[in-house]
């Protein structure tokens, strides 16, 4: 018996609520979702929970939105606008931009998964759309589509139009704020948000504005306190994951866009700091008529009363899209009344979360039915309600209009030089804070050519020091440029950074390479002068001040190389590990037929002499580096007898197989040359595929037009 009662007492857990007797909600009567809110405003947070007014019948209540609608534009609060600013510009000025959907399904795996199912819904300016639903839902799913972000492994089928129109986001013409929290971790509060407004406002602001606009959005997002604190990462302790999450805001709310998408905002934030971060996010919508899609993630009863509209999603089907006042009468109209004293959002997404369920459960006599069976009620219901039918017929008078301007396509809105100039100060004070970056590699280079140094100490003009230099040469050329592998994990982040910032249209490609570039020629410099003269010097090479510069600028040109190979990689394998994995495999090949392994004459032809010896910077590297050493010096040679000798040309063409046809100085500019070959490799592989993804896309998507939808 006991057993028989834990068994069905663990049943009836998972059974939810539908209508039975209980007491009447008498919520307090309200004119308005204005005047709910700012009750909520004048309250918080000492308020008690209040329920929005409900009408008794549903097409009353959706009859009633377009009145309310107008009034909705109608409430502006100043405190977070700056009477300063002439770039404000109001709803009621351009019209703002509006985003229909309808019939949106989002398809991975041939077709074969669905993720979105037949989705219709709008957004518009000057208001916030919340979308709610249980995790895997398909709400970050709903935010990339409707971003243009889809990965390129998803269809997509059914209309997304912006203002009417049926037109991609170009870059810059909206903001999107990311689940995950993608910012330079070296920096403070402050150097984030002004670096980035540095880089997004117009030239037309002076300095003193853009300082003025960065510090009032830091001080909005309540970050004033920790405007000197570094973000921080896995290697040092900083900013709270709220605070974080606050400070990726700030970056995005700088520029006022026009369209704002963010995914789960208020995650890692209290409900006091969630609160203060939606009412001002909700100021903004209305003050500068931006359009705000977000989806949130169970949200305090205050939080949500700052909502107008509700998309709530459970398995990619919407089970209601409408006013939020409307909400709670539709639960109730279908059985899933909320309780007296149980915040509505909680009481939706417990009602929808079928994660928990273990097994079918018939409906029993006291009216429980399984979650799957009230999803399926209330899917059911929604689509054949008045409010279904009044979201259709507003989105058609919405797509009918089109009377928007079109987005175009904006990029950063600082010019191309200031770009340039505010990376490569932002960047230099990355790797200067970033001890993995560059100082670690010094520490080991230092370490490796101590090591070089000791054992090839004072190698002399023997016979037998032509063969000790060659591999000293060998060693430096090839293996300390292959610890450039070790910043790979910094190139990824920075790649991860410049990802976000690009599609956000922050800046350029080209400023980016130009900034990455600049910034680090200081610290490679470094690192090649300081260990190089030490390996020089205790080798005891060619002592005059000509040998050692070309030999340190032949290190730095060649380091510089491999950083700019690396780059290219990170913008193709953007895991780190497997960067580390392809950059050393790649190094390893070219090292291979460098011509000192194997002498150039005796490569296997035609593909490792012609033409990967030629590809391979080895070679240029070694033979500069031979060049510089061999040439003037002469050894005895006791092959040929006691007192017969050879001269440095003569070792470079018999021993080492260099072509002495030209000049040491020609090698190095051949590998000058490479750097800049990889950089617009690296260039041009960036705007490829931001070319070609949408393309592809487009293809997979009109590929699968006929392909299935499979519910999950």
């Amino acid at each position: 018996m006991d057993s028989e009662g834990a068994i069905n007492n663990n049943n009836n857990n998972n059974k939810v609520p539908r209508w039975t007797p209980s007491p009447t909600r008498s919520p307090p009567q309200k004119s308005s979702d204005e005047d709910r809110e700012a009750v909520a405003l004048a309250t918080f947070p000492f308020s008690d929970h209040q329920e929005p007014t409900l009408s008794t019948e549903m097409e009353a209540v959706v009859l009633a939105r377009k009145e309310d609608h107008h009034h909705h534009h109608d409430y502006i609060n100043n405190d977070y606008a700056d009477p300063d600013d002439d770039d404000q510009l109001g709803a009621e000025e351009d019209g703002g931009v509006t985003v229909t959907w309808k019939d949106l399904c989002v398809t991975v795996g041939g077709g074969q998964l669905t993720i979105l199912e037949g989705l219709t819904g709008y957004a518009e300016p000057g208001e916030v759309l919340a979308i709610m639903g249980p995790s895997g839902c398909g709400k970050s799913t709903l935010l990339d589509a409707l971003a243009g972000r889809l990965s390129s492994t998803a269809q997509q089928r059914g209309d997304i139009l912006i203002n009417g129109r049926k037109e991609r986001l170009a870059y810059g013409t909206s903001a999107y704020v990311t689940q995950d929290d993608t910012l330079m971790t070296t920096l403070t509060v402050k150097e984030a948000v002004y670096y980035s407004a540095q880089l997004q406002l117009p030239d037309s602001m002076s300095i003193a504005e853009k300082k003025k606009r960065a510090e009032m959005v830091i001080k909005e997002m309540g970050l004033q306190d920790s405007v000197n604190t570094r973000i921080g990462g896995w290697a040092v302790k900083g900013l709270s994951g709220g605070q974080k999450r606050r400070v990726s805001i700030c970056i995005e709310v700088l520029r006022k866009p026009k369209l704002l998408f963010m995914d789960e905002p208020t995650s890692g934030l209290d409900s006091a700091a969630s609160y203060h971060v939606m009412s001002r996010i909700l100021k903004l919508a209305r003050n500068d008529g931006i359009t705000v899609v977000a989806s949130v993630h169970q949200p305090s009863s205050e939080v949500f009363e700052l909502f107008r509209n509700l998309c709530l999603l459970s398995s990619g089907r919407t089970v209601y899209f409408g006013p939020i006042a409307s909400a709670e009468q539709f639960f109730t109209s279908n059985g899933f009344p909320c309780p007296t004293l149980r915040n509505p959002s909680d009481h939706y997404l417990r009602t929808i979360n079928k994660d928990f369920d273990q097994e079918d459960i018939e409906q029993g006599r006291g009216g429980s039915v399984t979650t799957e069976e009230a999803i399926n009620i209330l899917v059911s219901s929604y689509k054949s309600s008045a409010i279904r039918q009044e979201t259709e017929q507003h989105v058609n008078r919405l797509c009918q209009q089109k009377k928007g301007r079109s987005l175009g396509k904006k990029g950063g809105q600082a010019n191309f030089f200031t770009q340039c100039t505010v990376l490569t100060r932002r960047s230099f004070v990355n790797m200067y804070r970033d001890l993995g970056y560059y100082w670690l590699r010094l520490a080991i280079y230092i370490a490796l050519c101590l090591c070089v140094g000791t054992i090839f100490y004072d190698v002399g003009f023997s016979f037998g020091s032509i063969q000790a230099r060659g591999a000293m040469l060998m060693f430096v050329a090839a293996f300390l440029t292959f610890m450039a592998i070790g910043g790979f994990p910094s190139f990824v982040e920075d790649m991860k950074i410049f990802g976000r910032e690009r599609l956000n249209g922050h800046y350029g490609v080209g400023a980016f390479v130009v900034g990455n570039t600049l910034s680090s020629i200081p610290y490679l410099f470094l690192i090649s002068l300081i260990p190089g003269a030490i390996a020089y010097y205790l080798v005891g090479l060619q002592k005059s001040i000509e040998h050692f510069t070309f030999f340190a600028l032949l290190l730095f040109v060649t380091m510089m190389l491999v950083e700019s190979l690396m780059m290219m990689v990170a913008s193709i394998v953007p895991d780190f590990l497997m960067g580390i994995i392809t950059g050393a495999g790649i190094q390893g090949v070219m090292m291979l037929n460098g011509g000192f392994f194997r002498l150039p004459n005796d490569l296997p032809n035609p593909f490792w002499r012609y033409p990967m010896y030629y590809i391979a910077f080895h070679k240029y590297a070694n033979q500069g580096f031979y060049k510089n050493e061999f040439e003037g010096l002469t050894f005895p040679n006791p092959q040929q007898g006691a007192n017969s000798s050879i001269s440095g040309d003569e070792i470079l063409k018999s021993v080492w197989q260099v072509e002495t046809g030209y000049s040491k100085w020609v090698d190095i500019a051949i590998l000058f040359g490479m750097v800049v070959v990889y950089r617009l490799m690296f260039f041009g592989i960036v705007k490829l595929v931001e070319k070609i993804k949408p393309i592809l896309k487009k293809r997979v998507g009109s590929s699968k037009q006929t392909s299935p939808i499979v519910d999950i």
